[in-house]
């Protein structure tokens, strides 16, 4: 017994210590050790093809791709797109892109698309995508026809996409878009198995971006820019202006007159909201600031003051442009430091209209308009027979001084905070349109200009009670 026991000893002692090939033959210890380097190589290849599968490569026409910058080099006719090969993920659920040139229409849009998207159609245009267009401020939604969605982008203007993974649907996405940090809305999106992927449409020449697939944001960054970038939506028509906050930099490219910025307000001045000021923060290289009034549907690239129905005081040689390219010597140059300021004296029977057609109508029309009218007729409008004549005044002051004033007519719908830069290194604007006038000043008005204004107490309360432009 004992023996037999021994034996079964030995025998499980053998069988536990041996290695036995596919073919059944023993193997040496060094056969051993290259069958686990063989498996493990096998093992890492597997990995690795199942890696490349899942990763697809980065695709796009029409567009020539340098970097993380993005051009289009068709021919206007063909639509340019650019998908990126891993889709939007819970580790990875936000992209940006930055605009760096409008091109000819500004035709450039972000959005999501699913892994087989056909590259000769805007993101957007076809079924299972989204995206934001830039040149009209519309989403579209696997469809052709947008629908209106947020503010229109321009040059510097940042365009943010992502997913909220939060939804307790795993076949639905909500996906959100960002301009310049601030969420502007989002939208229920169908899912598709392969996910939703990066990607970016042009059509027009010129037109280049730069794409960050890297970006980050959260929602509580937003709360608190919000609260700091809120002043952004005080511009209904920002062109190679950038909106910071309070500030307003020149983006453009300062070679030749057209190159002008123009910050235009989002609704007029009025009698309840009738003055603002700006501090010069940076003169640039050539400090070709200009600060006025003008029409709503004034030409993006003229300085306030060189087309009809505009007036504006110019830092740069301290001349009043009135619907003129030619000015008339009116006060100081202004330098770095300077505060330039502008408002409207209205006549004492002037009926506000604002309400009626201002609040509702002008802001949309406004905010939806990037290429508008590129007209230079320097004549102010002469009102046609039996038409009523609104006559304003419209004064300027720098450093809380009066420095003059100008008649005008009174364009319908208003005239609009207005103000340009043209040259490079005018980085910053620091723009108050919720300026109070002050006794001093409202006194020197009172006396300048004739007008019968009672500055007791109640009267002083009335003008400087929400003195901002609403915007």
């Amino acid at each position: 017994m004992s023996l037999i026991g021994c034996s079964a000893e030995k025998r499980a002692c053998v069988t536990r210590t041996r290695r036995t090939s596919p073919s059944g033959f023993l193997n040496n210890p060094q056969m051993d050790d290259l069958d686990v380097l063989q498996q493990r190589c096998l093992l890492n290849l597997r990995r690795r093809i199942r890696e490349v599968e899942a990763h697809q490569q980065e695709v796009c026409t029409s567009l020539r791709k340098d970097g993380d910058t993005l051009s289009y080099q068709g021919n206007s006719e063909e639509v340019g797109c650019y998908v990126a090969g891993d889709p939007l993920s819970k580790e990875n659920s936000f992209f940006e892109v930055t605009i760096v040139d409008t091109g000819v229409r500004g035709t450039i849009a972000v959005g999501l698309v699913p892994k087989l998207y056909r590259l000769d159609h805007q993101p957007g245009w076809l079924p299972h995508s989204v995206a934001y267009h830039a040149d009209n401020g519309k989403l579209y939604n696997g469809n052709p026809v947008g629908q209106q969605f947020g503010p229109k982008c321009s040059r510097g203007d940042r365009i943010g996409c992502g997913i909220h993974f939060d939804n307790t649907d795993s076949s639905v996405a909500t996906v959100f878009f960002t301009k310049n940090g601030k969420e502007v809305g989002s939208v229920e999106v169908e899912l598709t198995p392969e996910g939703l992927f990066p990607a970016v449409g042009m059509h027009s020449l010129g037109e280049e971006v730069r794409v960050n697939l890297g970006a980050e944001w959260s929602l509580e960054e937003d709360e608190s820019a919000m609260m700091v970038d809120s002043h952004e939506d005080e511009w209904g028509r920002l062109y190679d202006i950038r909106a910071t906050g309070t500030v307003l930099e020149y983006v453009g490219k300062g070679k030749s007159i057209m190159d002008v910025g123009l910050a235009q307000a989002r609704l007029p001045l009025s009698t309840r909201c009738h003055y603002y000021e700006v501090e010069i923060v940076d003169a640039g290289e050539k400090c070709y600031i200009a600060l006025g009034l003008a029409r709503q549907d004034y030409p993006k690239n003229r300085h306030p003051g060189w087309s009809r129905g505009s007036v504006a005081y110019h830092a740069d040689d301290g001349k009043l442009f009135h619907g003129s390219g030619v000015g008339d010597a009116f006060g100081p140059r202004c330098f770095k430091g300077d505060i330039m300021g502008c408002g409207i004296m209205f006549p004492r029977d002037y009926i506000l209209q604002e309400h009626a057609d201002t609040d509702e109508s002008a802001p949309a029309a406004v905010q939806n308009v990037l290429y508008l009218n590129e007209e230079e007729d320097e004549e102010e409008e002469e009102a046609e027979p039996g038409q009523d004549v609104t006559r304003v005044t419209v004064f300027f002051t720098r450093n809380g001084k009066l420095m003059g004033r100008r008649e005008m007519t009174l364009p319908p719908g208003g005239l609009y905070p207005t103000v340009g830069m043209l040259s490079c290194g005018e980085k910053d604007l620091n723009t108050d349109l919720s300026t109070d006038l002050n006794m001093d000043l409202n006194t020197d008005l009172s006396t300048d200009l004739n007008t019968d204004l009672s500055l007791d107490q109640d009267l002083n309360t009335d003008l400087n009670t929400d003195l901002r432009t609403a915007v």
